[in-house]
Formats: C-alpha cells, sequence, structure tokens
C-alpha cells in the first residue's frame, strides 16, 4: 500500500489579509457531531444565526443568511440575484475587490460605468454622483466599505444618499469588515451587504453571510428572468433558510457550527468593544510601524484599522522578507495584489489575531529581518510608540 504522508499543519500566527485565527471555541464547535441538513436541532441553529446575523450586521433586514463557499460566494450571490440583463450598474473601484464586483456584474449581464479612485484612496462621492446622473435609471450602486487589497475603509452614508436620492440600490461589501468595524446596514440604508467568516469573525472559510433588504428582496423577487447561478440563488436558499425548509443542498454542517459559535463571540464581546479593540491594536501597529521608519500605502484619513498596507521600502524583497517572517516566526503576512503586488505588505489584525502580543512581536521580528536586508530600522522606537498607544 502507498504510504500516506503525515498530516500535521504547524501553528502559524496569521496575520495577512485572512485568514485570520479562529478562536478554540469555533475550532471545537467544527469537531461536534454531525446531524443531517433538516435534523430539528440543526434547523435550530439556523433559526439562531438568523437572529444573530442581524444584530451583527445592525439590521432587520428578514432575509439574513449564509451561502456556502468564502465570500466571493456571497458577492457573486448579491450580484447575480440584483443584476438582470441589461440592468445598469454604477460601481465604484479602489482596489482588487472592487474590481471583482465589476467582473461579476458584467457576466450577468448588467451595463456596467466603473468610478474608479487610486489604489489608497475611497472612490469620491462626487464622481459616484455624476456617473449616477449620467447613466440615468441606475438599477444599483456597489462599493467595497473594507477594500482588502488597498486597507482603505470607504465612507458608506453619501454613497447611500446618491444611491437613494436616484432610485438606485446600494450593495455593499463587507467582508474585511463586519466584527471588526463598524458596520451599520440599517443606518446606512444599504440595501444588500455580504462578508465572509475568515476575516474578523474569526472562523475558518467557508460561509458567506449575506443580508437583504425588503427593498431590494421586491427587486430579486420581480426579476424578469431567473438568476443565472442556481446554486446562489437567494430565493432558492431563502426558502430552505425561512420556516419552509424547502432543500436546496446539503448544508456544511460544521462550517454552520463555526459560524453560530463566532457570532456568538462577537456579541459576547459586544460590537462596540470589539470595534474598539480592533480600532486599539491597528492604530498601534501603524503608529509602529511608522515609528520605524516605514510608510503606509493608504490616505491616512481612511486607513482600516483591521488591514494595514506597508509600502515595501526601495532595495527590500518581498518574498524573502516573508519568507522569512513565516519560517523563523511562524508570522504569515499577505503580498500585494493587482496594481500593488510587489509594492505592499498587508498586515491583518482581525479578530483573534488582533492582540497586543501579536503587534510587538510582529515589530520585532520585521525590525530584525528588514535590517538584515539593509533597512534601517528603529525597532526600539517602534516598540516604544506601539506600546505607548497599547497602554
Amino acid at each position: 500500500m502507498p504510504e500516506t504522508a503525515a498530516f500535521n499543519p504547524p501553528e502559524r500566527i496569521l496575520m495577512g489579509p485572512g485568514p485570520s485565527g479562529a478562536n478554540p471555541r469555533v475550532v471545537r464547535a467544527m469537531g461536534a457531531p454531525l446531524v443531517g441538513h433538516l435534523d430539528p436541532e440543526f434547523l435550530k441553529i439556523m433559526d439562531s444565526i438568523r437572529v444573530m446575523l442581524r444584530q451583527v450586521f445592525r439590521t432587520q433586514n428578514e432575509v439574513s443568511l449564509a451561502t456556502p463557499g468564502t465570500g466571493t460566494s456571497g458577492m457573486e450571490a448579491a450580484v447575480m440575484n440584483l443584476v438582470q440583463p441589461g440592468d445598469k450598474v454604477v460601481a465604484g473601484v479602489c482596489g482588487y475587490f472592487g474590481d471583482r464586483i465589476v467582473q461579476m456584474a458584467e457576466r450577468a449581464g448588467g451595463v456596467v460605468t466603473r468610478v474608479n479612485a487610486p489604489w489608497g484612496s475611497p472612490v469620491d462621492a462626487g464622481d459616484i454622483e455624476k456617473a449616477v446622473k449620467a447613466t440615468g435609471n441606475v438599477k444599483l450602486v456597489t462599493v467595497v466599505h473594507a477594500e482588502t487589497s488597498t486597507g482603505v475603509r470607504q465612507p458608506i452614508e453619501p454613497i447611500s444618499k446618491i444611491a437613494h436620492d436616484n432610485g438606485a440600490l446600494l450593495l455593499v461589501d463587507c467582508v474585511t469588515s463586519l466584527g471588526g468595524v463598524p458596520v451599520e446596514i440599517d443606518a446606512w440604508g444599504a440595501d444588500a451587504a455580504y462578508s465572509g467568516t475568515q476575516k474578523c469573525l474569526s472562523a475558518p472559510p467557508g460561509v458567506a453571510p449575506v443580508t437583504i433588504s425588503p427593498r431590494a428582496w421586491d427587486a430579486i423577487r420581480a426579476r424578469e428572468v431567473p438568476s443565472n447561478t442556481w446554486y446562489l440563488d437567494l430565493q432558492l436558499l431563502e426558502s430552505y433558510w425561512d420556516s419552509r425548509r424547502a432543500y436546496h443542498h446539503t448544508a456544511p454542517i460544521s462550517m454552520i457550527y463555526a459560524l453560530h459559535e463566532a457570532l456568538a463571540l462577537v456579541l459576547e464581546e459586544g460590537l462596540e468593544n470589539r470595534w474598539a479593540r480592533h480600532e486599539k491594536h491597528g492604530r498601534a501597529l501603524q503608529g509602529g510601524l511608522e515609528a520605524m521608519g516605514l510608510a503606509l500605502h493608504a490616505d491616512a484619513a481612511y486607513r482600516l484599522p483591521v488591514l494595514t498596507t506597508v509600502r515595501i521600502p526601495e532595495g527590500v524583497n518581498d518574498m524573502e522578507v516573508r519568507g522569512a517572517l513565516l519560517k523563523r516566526h511562524g508570522i504569515e503576512v499577505g503580498g500585494g495584489l493587482g496594481d500593488l503586488r510587489g509594492k505592499v505588505w498587508r498586515v491583518g489584525l482581525m479578530g483573534e489575531s488582533s492582540t497586543p502580543g501579536n503587534v510587538l512581536l510582529f515589530l520585532s521580528a520585521l525590525g530584525r529581518i528588514l535590517r538584515e536586508q539593509g533597512f534601517k530600522a528603529d525597532i526600539r522606537g517602534a516598540q516604544r510608540e506601539a506600546a505607548t498607544q497599547l497602554s
């Protein structure tokens, strides 16, 4: 018989753009006994998740559920269900994931107008308004709240007002923000939003929270042609998640368990407390990096605390630094995507990974590796600045 490879995944400190570390309670939940996806006890877990999703999204939306798959499945479900062939879409793009929404909307047959911003700045609301008025009869406006490729936080309220004043729906990507920075679906007036489990919710990747406003749900139900995705057809999925319990797919049981525990942990900590924790640790990291002598990429006024983009100094080798962090310290950080490939590191402090110890360990480890690369990193200054902000 062929020899099977040993199964021994290493311990890592996950400080990249996702996944983040998972809480031990979440990991234990995934090892709970499997039941059928229509078992009465499992249905109770689904109902509990719907209640908690509304609390974490800060919404009263009846249609709040989780699609099977990573955050991209939430994106695809939202876009493919809201966009019909010929629908006009105005998409704000300031990074890699805004561009992904555009690609999906075009595949759905939408006529898309892009509103671009530099990768490091948010989309300007004035530019969105000009595009909406120039396009006319816009069905959907889309933006990314927390752009994972750039570390930029997008203001939502001005864009929501523009969309609604012009009769359009607003779709918001909250993959990297939900559970880490304030997400206020009802207060924003967002009509559809989605997230992922592997970022600030601190569960493994595998399901995607989605919430749909009554207005957006009416638009989905009024479609003239069926959604061109069967697996992510929200009308079919809702009929499984609501009281009808109509068979649609075999739910990823263990991931639903994980989502349940992750949401419970968020609510036990308290949303405001959790937001404050991420803010404090993220700003301490950013202050430490600047004190070390490094430059941050995102505009200062719009920097996310949960995902920081650091410019790679001239003469420093991207892959060697990330490789040394992983090999010597077990620390994973991400490289740049798209236009920022080879230009930035993406450092995450999300969910369970957002701790004072990770901030100080990362600054020390990075500083020593940078010195080996010839960059004069002020390690003591970085540690001192971060410690001051963490105290």
